[in-house]
């Protein structure tokens, strides 16, 4: 196979960031001023446009569910940091290689059983009080665990990246509940998963301690990927898409397309069709058009954008970013460490704002944002949009909440 051409951006650490307003450099002087931006009229500056310029946008990554036990991609302990040898399958890569994707779905199996196990954490619940609050009425998440649904179902949600969940078939683009696929693994598969069940038991998954798993040979990264260097992943059995299998589907050219397992139901390298992958935006993969048109209207329909937890790395995120400044609508950032091109999102703010106009924190959101919601609650604060902050109508596809105004 060629040689992939694709880079990870930004693996190294960022410049570090200019807290804004200067004394949101204290838990109290943080909450004071993201207050104040999240109450604060529609600024001046913000496009006439913006259908409800009192409400906020949400935007979050990986950052938000370390707390939840996840480990995440560009943190202190981020994957790209303490694993300098990572580097995940590309999307053309799993397509055109049964060894990757043996190695791929070897990994995920034995990552699965942990992120099934973790739940939303503070951050999570805190976005659905501001929701409750009438402050937040959508929320964008590069996130795939699936934790904004499980913490506010009620809140608009769009999984930029898509999500774990499920699997979906290359071809028919049926999707497969993650669990029932799983279950498959572990039946055609028993050493791996008897190896699982010993691993589950002594805990050593669990841990988040990143040097207790190097001591026991495991490393774990982003998105339920354990990696046991040496393993023997040329083993692993993986199934074809159901739907496939039962009625193989005829190409756009007419070429009847070849789908057959083994007698174990294992799936056969010389098939053509019935690839399983994750219900994912894999990297090299781009996003579908209806999700990014409906990103974008998620920013367009919103008075102000709220960052959480993500360095804005990927392209597909910033690019939200730069569009809700493009809007002039004012941008507060809450990370640990620093953010990509984030010195253009508060250029040329008044000196004297108080947050109003743009904040940037650095402390762990799970224990910001709850003292946040406190502060606002005494305060009695409710946004103008409260009357309509779950109203917003909302479709699903594929399990992704896109919301239907983008669709009609």
């Amino acid at each position: 196979m060629r040689k992939s051409l694709l880079r990870i951006p930004y693996t190294g650490p960022l410049p570090a960031p200019r807290i804004l307003p200067r004394n949101a450099n204290t838990t109290v002087g943080a909450v004071e001023a993201l207050s104040n931006f999240l109450s604060a009229p529609p600024a001046a500056a913000l496009d006439k446009s913006t259908t409800h310029p009192h409400s906020t946008v949400v935007l979050t990554g990986a950052g938000i569910s370390v707390a939840s036990g996840l480990a995440d991609y560009r943190g202190d302990n981020g994957t790209y940091r303490v694993n300098k040898t990572y580097r995940p399958i590309y999307y053309h890569e799993f397509l055109q290689s049964h060894e990757m994707r043996k190695r791929y779905w070897a990994r995920s199996f034995l990552g699965w059983p942990v992120l099934q196990k973790a739940q939303p954490n503070a951050t999570h619940y805190a976005v659905r009080d501001l929701a409750q609050l009438g402050i937040v009425r959508s929320v964008v998440t590069q996130n795939v665990d699936s934790f904004h649904l499980a913490a506010h179902p009620e809140l608009p949600t769009l999984e930029l990246h898509g999500y774990l969940r499920a699997t979906r078939c290359t071809t028919c683009h049926n999707d497969l509940p993650r669990d029932e696929f799983q279950k498959e693994l572990a039946r055609l598969n028993p050493a791996w998963e008897e190896f699982l069940q010993e691993a589950l038991a002594s805990g050593v998954l669990d841990t988040e301690d990143p040097e207790k798993r190097r001591a026991e040979g495991i490393k774990t990264n982003p998105d339920g990927d354990v990696d046991l260097p040496g393993a023997p992943y040329s083993t692993f059995r993986y199934p074809a898409c159901p739907t496939c299998l039962a009625n193989p589907p005829v190409t756009a050219d007419g070429t009847q397309s070849v789908v057959e397992v083994d007698a174990e139901g294992a799936f056969d390298p010389s098939n053509t069709a019935g690839i399983l992958k994750p219900a994912v935006v894999m990297f090299g993969e781009s996003i579908s058009p209806l999700v990014k048109e409906a990103a974008e209207n998620a920013i367009d329909s919103s008075g102000r954008l709220l960052v959480i937890g993500t360095s804005l790395a990927t392209y597909s995120a910033w690019r939200l970013a730069k569009r809700a400044k493009e809007r002039g609508m004012p941008i507060g950032i809450i990370n640990l460490g620093g953010v990509r091109g984030e010195e253009i999102f508060h250029e040329n703010l008044d000196g004297g704002q108080k947050g109003e106009l743009g904040v940037r924190a650095e402390m762990p959101s799970d224990k910001l944002l709850p003292t946040l919601i406190d502060h606002l609650r005494t305060l009695g604060v409710a946004s103008s949009d409260a009357a309509d902050a779950f109203s917003s109508p909302m479709k699903s596809i594929r399990g992704n909440y896109i919301f239907k105004d983008m669709l009609s």
